[in-house]
């Protein structure tokens, strides 16, 4: 059974990415967070808010674990933490898995994080700046991690279905 996961910060398109990836290969695509949210009928902003940043990646690394066990092919793309805690990547380097970084520079991922921080609970009410400063720090801090993937790929200026493309051309 193949597992293709995506990691990568939040907002660089893993899961739009993930969509087009999954169709194009036909195979079933699954969002780690939408997987955890619909089990614990909240948000991933709610679950941070009500349970602690904690018992979210405990259900993280559970699922994750799951979906690489699933005796099925699939497309995983994960929250932007997911490699980071519980030793998730070391998952990536199953037998089963080709896992694919997909990275953008500060001022790409500040764009696109911008307009709906609200809705990311690590990024919600910074300025400008803080937010800038934060995605900095975060990317160094998990680079180490996102560095175990497979492949990388820059996303930047590129559409999404050309990254599935380019993704196509790695697998084949």
């Amino acid at each position: 059974m193949q597992k293709i996961i995506l990691v990568g910060y939040m907002a660089v398109g893993k899961s739009t990415i993930g969509k087009i990836l999954a169709e194009k290969r036909q195979m079933k695509w699954v969002d780690l967070d939408k997987i955890i949210e619909k089990n614990e009928k909240l948000t991933v902003a709610d679950i941070f808010k009500e349970k602690g940043e904690i018992y979210f990646r405990k259900q993280e690394h559970l699922e994750f674990k799951k979906l690489i066990a699933a005796p099925e092919n699939l497309i995983i793309s994960t929250g932007g933490g997911t490699p980071c805690y519980a030793n998730n990547h070391l998952l990536l380097k199953a037998d089963n898995v080709v896992s694919i970084y997909l990275y953008a520079t500060i001022d790409e991922l500040y764009n696109r994080l911008k307009d709906n921080a609200a809705e990311r609970p690590l990024v919600a009410n910074q300025s400008e700046e803080e937010l800038k400063e934060f995605i900095a720090k975060n990317l160094f801090d998990r680079s180490y991690f996102y560095n175990q993937a497979t492949f990388k790929i820059n996303t930047g200026g590129k559409t999404p279905e050309a990254i599935a493309i380019e993704i196509e051309a790695l697998l084949n």
